[in-house]
């Protein structure tokens, strides 16, 4: 009633197929014997490069099977401009062979190639960001410190403006006072105020408030009579009828206290 699954696939453990012995009787030539370099993995199964040797290996039986015997001078001639033509057509094949193997390196080449430019590329990208993003931040801190050194002297001109003859003047302290921006409401940092220093100074300190003496005496002096509470306790309402039986709103109200909960 249960199915087993087992580690390991059944390609992984897969062999070679099996090839049966078997014996050439004298005087016969089995055409399959001339496939025996093909083996599992190497050509077989069979594709069209391996058709297309096949057929080779069979024209050649075929020629060879063509060639006429060396009886007489004509048939050595004749043989041997016969092999000197398969010889040609033998080498101008290898060579085709060849310009297809230069084009398939070619073609892995330019991939190689190209799949390294793009890696080069953005490679340079990144650094090109990287650098760039530098810059941007070396710009935008220069820009500030430029823009703060501009507010500091156009307020250093602003005030040099108001007393631009150099007169020595007296302080007015009714202008002073006068003024809620002035040095006396709202004094700088940069001339020594430090404004956090003294935060607590208008917080309200009451004696009678903050420590269990003060409260003692502020009872105390109270009048007695703000003292008594007079709250009326609520009256139960009646759940339960004159016969002794719990009302049905009072049930209710038990299902909602325990729902509640």
């Amino acid at each position: 009633t249960l199915g087993t699954q087992t580690d390991y696939r059944d390609g992984e453990a897969q062999t070679d197929p099996y090839s049966p012995e078997y014996i050439v009787h004298s005087g016969s030539v089995p055409e399959i014997l001339t496939l025996a370099t093909l083996t599992w993995g190497r050509g077989l199964p069979a594709g069209q490069a391996e058709m297309e040797i096949i057929d080779r290996i069979r024209e050649k039986l075929a020629w060879e099977a063509a060639l006429p015997p060396m009886d007489s001078p004509s048939n050595i001639a004749k043989r041997l401009k016969m092999m000197e033509a398969m010889e040609r057509k033998e080498w101008a094949y290898r060579e085709e062979e060849i310009d297809k193997l230069q084009k398939v390196q070619m073609e892995v080449f330019k991939k190689l190639l190209q799949r390294r430019e793009e890696n080069r590329n953005e490679l340079n990208a990144m650094r090109l960001n990287y650098h760039w993003q530098n810059h941007q931040k070396a710009k935008e801190e220069k820009m500030r410190k430029i823009q703060h050194d501009c507010a500091l002297m156009l307020r250093k001109l602003i005030a040099k403006r108001k007393n631009w003859m150099g007169k020595l003047e007296r302080r007015d302290i009714i202008r002073e006072y006068n003024d809620f921006g002035s040095q006396t409401y709202a004094p700088l940092s940069r001339i020594g105020f430090f404004p956090d220093n003294n935060s607590d100074y208008y917080a309200v300190k009451n004696y009678y408030l903050n420590t269990f003496a003060g409260l003692c005496e502020l009872e105390k002096s109270a009048p007695p009579s703000i003292f008594p509470i007079k709250i009326k306790a609520p009256k139960p309402k009646c759940i339960i009828t004159k016969t002794g039986y719990i009302k049905r709103s009072g049930r209710l109200e038990v299902v909602l206290a325990q729902v509640h909960q």
